[in-house]
Parts: structure tokens; C-alpha cells; sequence
């Protein structure tokens, strides 16, 4: 299988590295409109392109991923469909094109994948299991920081994406644990939201949120979003009678309370994990790989998306609710 990798910046490269490690057979080629980028990817083995058109008539690829910032997707995602790829996209943050490019992957037959990695971690499975298994409502308190500038340290914050109000930092923790918030409790009914300013980061939005959702099932969950906290950190508590889970975000602090013997009993979902050290103890390598591995699957017919456009169109609207409150 020959994969495209369209934008080759921090996550192109981690998705052609994870890729190459899953497969050795996997043949990669990239296109990035960077000069520096494409030669940086062809000291990689990677064949660059500064266009798809170009990529697609040269290599013939099998499939793509899309690495580029949210905000240029759309249009990426209805080219690849046109050049008759199949598409596995990183977060997009926002809807746009989205009823055009659902309908054009359904009109042509093509998989149309989105990347929603906190789904496929071992320990939002376990606590979707655990409340699952509770079967009552419960509370959950969950804190997400990190200083926007140690985001991407080798560059600029003002240089990506996180500068967009459209596909701030804040809106892309949102969009990152969003997902797996409504995957393991259940639609949200109501919404109330706080939000400051406490940096002098210059960006165009709010960078300290408190948001207060009530889900469909009774449970309340409040939610602490931020881009100034030093400490890159997520704080996961989750409570009822009966339950009591803690998580901070790595896959060896996730306990799960023991009321009878009174302590916390360590939870372990992975045997072995992979942690890059560019980025904060609560990013594992796991997760891309398991999330690439169920693309690999839906190109071969054997599994469905565990995350759709569909399902991402109601987290992007929970976040307008959010951002609207």
C-alpha cells in the first residue's frame, strides 16, 4: 500500500514514522507547499510533492492522510475524493464542506475516516466501561492545561493554527476530548460557561474556560480548558455512590477506587505504551497507532470508523453551544 501524506509538519512526520513502524511494507509520499518541509521529507525516504496533482499523477497512491491546519481541510478532503483516495484527516475543528464531502465520499465510494485519537485510549475505554457497568449518573470533574507556547516549542505560537480564533488551542481541547466525553456519558442537554483572560498570550479568544454540562442521563461534568497552566496537565475525577475513578492523563495514573479495602487500586490498559518526549507525559504513541490501525482495517472492508463526520458535526455544534454560551 502506497500512502500519501499531505502536510509534512509535526504530525505528517509522526503519522509516516508510525505508519513505517506498523508496515514495513508501506511505501509513503508527501506533499507540503514548505520547500523546507519537502527536503526535510525526502531526507525521510519520502518522495514530496508541492502539490496533490502532482503527488497523485506521479505516485499513484492508495490512500491519504491529512496533516495540514483545520482550517485548509475542506478543500484538501474534496480534491483526495476527486483523485479517487480514500481519506483519514487529523481533527477539523470546523465544519466546513462537511455536507458536500460526506456526500461526495458516499457518491464515489470512498472512506471517508477522522481522526478522534482520545477514543482509542486504553483508559477512556476503561472509565466508559466502569460507568457503563455503574449504570447510574455520576459527577465528573476534568481540568485540561498547557501553556500554548510549549504546544509546538520549536516554533512560534503565533506561526500555527493556535493563533485562528476558528482553531484556537481552547477549541482544539474541546475537539480533542470532547468525543470521548459524549462517547462515554451520553449526549449533552445544557451548557453553562465561564470564560478570561489571565495571559498575555496574544490570541484572539478567551484562554481559561469553566464549562458546566449536563448530559441527557443526568450526569454533570465540569470541564477546566486553559492555554496558560506551566504544567501541561489533565485531571480526570469521576464520582458517584458506589464509583470512583481517577486519571491524570498517563496510562500509569489511572486508578479506580477500591471503597471496601479504602484505596485506590491501579488500573493498568497497556502492557507496554510509547510516549514521544517532544511533547507532555499525557501524549502516548499508542493511541495513533491503534487509530491508524482501524483506518488500515476500514480500507480492507474488515471494521467501520470508530469516529464519523457525522458523530464530529455534533461535537463541533456542542462546541459552538459552548463558545455561544
Amino acid at each position: 500500500m502506497k500512502l500519501l501524506i499531505v502536510g509534512l509538519g509535526s504530525m505528517g512526520k509522526r503519522r509516516a514514522r508510525l505508519a513505517r513502524g506498523m508496515d514495513g511494507t508501506i511505501e509513503l509520499c508527501g506533499v507540503d507547499m514548505t520547500e523546507s518541509r519537502r527536503a526535510e521529507a525526502e531526507g525521510l525516504g519520502i518522495a514530496a510533492y508541492p502539490s496533490i496533482s502532482e503527488a497523485v499523477e506521479a505516485e499513484h497512491p492508495d490512500a491519504a492522510l491529512v496533516c495540514t491546519a483545520p482550517i485548509t481541510h475542506s478543500g484538501i478532503i474534496s480534491e483526495l475524493l476527486d483523485a479517487g483516495l480514500p481519506v483519514f484527516t487529523e481533527l477539523n475543528l470546523v465544519d466546513d464542506g462537511y455536507a458536500e464531502n460526506i456526500a461526495k465520499a458516499k457518491e464515489k465510494g470512498l472512506p471517508l475516516f477522522l481522526s478522534s485519537t482520545m477514543l482509542y485510549r486504553g483508559e477512556t475505554q476503561y472509565i466508559k466501561r466502569r460507568v457503563a457497568e455503574f449504570a447510574k449518573p455520576v459527577n465528573y470533574i476534568y481540568h485540561i492545561g498547557q501553556y500554548l507556547p510549549d504546544w509546538h516549542p520549536w516554533e512560534s505560537y503565533k506561526n500555527f493554527f493556535m493563533s485562528d480564533a476558528r482553531t484556537g488551542g481552547v477549541r482544539e481541547i474541546f475537539g480533542i476530548d470532547l468525543p470521548w466525553l459524549l462517547d462515554a456519558f451520553g449526549p449533552v442537554t445544557s451548557v453553562q460557561v465561564m470564560r478570561d483572560k489571565l495571559s498575555d498570550l496574544e490570541v484572539p479568544y478567551a484562554d481559561t474556560w469553566f464549562v458546566t454540562l449536563r448530559h441527557e442521563n443526568g450526569t454533570k461534568g465540569f470541564l477546566a480548558a486553559d492555554v496558560v497552566s506551566p504544567k501541561a496537565v489533565r485531571n480526570f475525577e469521576c464520582f458517584g455512590e458506589g464509583l470512583h475513578l481517577f486519571w491524570e492523563g498517563n496510562p500509569t495514573s489511572l486508578y479506580d477506587y477500591d471503597h471496601a479495602a479504602r484505596e485506590k487500586r491501579p488500573v493498568v490498559t497497556y502492557e507496554t505504551f510509547e510516549h514521544d518526549s517532544r511533547y507532555s507525559d499525557n501524549v502516548v504513541e499508542n493511541a495513533y497507532v491503534d487509530e491508524l490501525a482501524n483506518f488500515f482495517a476500514v480500507l480492507k472492508g474488515e471494521e467501520t470508523p470508530r469516529y464519523s463526520f457525522e458523530q464530529d458535526q455534533q461535537t463541533i455544534d456542542l462546541i459552538e453551544r459552548i463558545e455561544q454560551a
